[in-house]
């Protein structure tokens, strides 16, 4: 019985997946991947799915108190007779909420963008020695003496002796009781790559821009960490000035003003020459921007910036544009013309079902 119920448990696992696979850009779309950083399960809906009942026949019990008929699905409602809403010919939506590990649902999103292995460099081969104490010694200073092991060892001795009265529990560790922690070394590898995210969030950036900038970050994030060991993450906002900010202010930050694109390149640029030598790092800035900017001047040092201190040190720049009401959207235009690198790569994002696209725009030549 059990491994039938195991068997019915990975099939409507399969078939949940089915669906999610199906409409995953309807998802991504939604939003469904909004704040999720730090959570190991998500919620969506998933139409077009019907869930076992168990149904009261002829020739059963019955199934508690109260009146029932033959045929109706236990715990079926009969419907809200003060239900509120127009009348309409058209059938409704239905779908029901499915809870999947985020895991489950990145790898599906990154099945469905077919994206190929990329090579790693420098790195790989470097590891550290870090130091835990995990095991127990019986020499070493008072300080790292070790009291449960310490006195357990003598209330055995004690009680081989005989020396032991339960009435008077007295332990006595001598020298030959005392154990210590010891210290072992372990060999780890080292975080061999860094993914730099730049994003506008100047007045012309609404919200539903930054959203599709986060959800996008979010997904690269998961792309490079399934082809890295270990991989550090660094996140730059800026609007008239740029400032290094934790991925939580980067997710959830609200704010507002001028653009200025070059200071976010500036502080980059300064970012990987002094925390990535170039020989041992792969490195991914990914600037997102409404390609709005303050005017040719900074847009002819943004460009200076990109093309003799960042392009030349970085496995891939991406920069992603996305549409906004506001925004000039020349920028991409003047990346067009004036940088002209095989690392840049560009990519336009229309909307939130551009997202998959645009990830696919960067990542495709690796």
């Amino acid at each position: 019985m059990s491994d039938k119920i195991v068997n019915d448990v990975e099939r409507f696992k399969r078939i949940v997946e089915g669906r999610l696979r199906k409409d995953l850009k309807k998802h991504i779309s939604r939003g469904v991947l909004e704040g999720m950083r730090g959570k190991t399960k998500i919620t969506v809906p998933v139409s077009d799915l019907d869930l076992p009942h168990f149904k009261y026949g002829s020739g059963h019990g019955g199934v508690a108190s109260g009146d029932v008929e033959e045929g109706q699905v236990i715990g079926e409602e009969k419907g809200d007779e003060d239900g509120k809403g127009e009348a309409s010919d058209k059938p409704g939506e239905h779908s029901i909420e499915v809870e999947v590990s985020l895991d489950t649902f990145i790898d599906l999103v990154l099945e469905e963008l077919e994206l190929p292995r990329i090579e790693d460099k420098g790195k790989k081969n470097i590891v550290e020695e870090t130091h835990r104490y995990t095991g127990i010694a019986t020499a070493g200073p008072e300080s790292l003496r070790h009291n449960k092991r310490t006195f357990k060892r003598a209330l055995k001795r004690q009680i081989s002796m005989g020396n032991y009265d339960p009435k008077k529990p007295i332990i006595i560790p001598v020298k030959e009781d005392k154990r210590y922690r010891a210290r072992k070394t372990f060999i780890e590898p080292v975080a061999n790559a860094v993914v730099i995210y730049m994003m506008d969030v100047s007045g012309s950036m609404g919200d539903e821009q930054k959203e599709i900038v986060r959800t996008e970050a979010f997904l690269i994030d998961a792309w490079l960490k399934r082809n890295y060991n270990g991989i550090d993450a660094r996140y730059i906002t800026h609007d008239a000035e740029a400032r290094e900010v934790d991925a939580d202010t980067f997710f959830f930050t609200r704010e507002s003003g001028g653009t200025m694109i070059s200071s976010a390149y500036a502080l980059c640029a300064d970012m990987i020459q002094r925390d990535y030598p170039v020989a041992d790092w792969n490195i991914y800035p990914f600037h997102f921007s409404d390609g709005d900017n303050w005017g040719p001047d900074d847009t002819n040092r943004s460009i200076n910036i990109l093309n003799f201190e960042i392009l030349p040190a970085v496995n891939m720049f991406g920069y992603g544009q996305v549409v906004s009401d506001y925004g000039s959207g020349q920028f991409i235009k003047d990346l067009r013309e004036k940088a002209e690198d095989e690392k840049l790569v560009l990519s336009e994002i229309l909307n939130k079902d551009g997202i998959l696209g645009s990830i696919q725009d960067f990542f495709k030549r690796e």
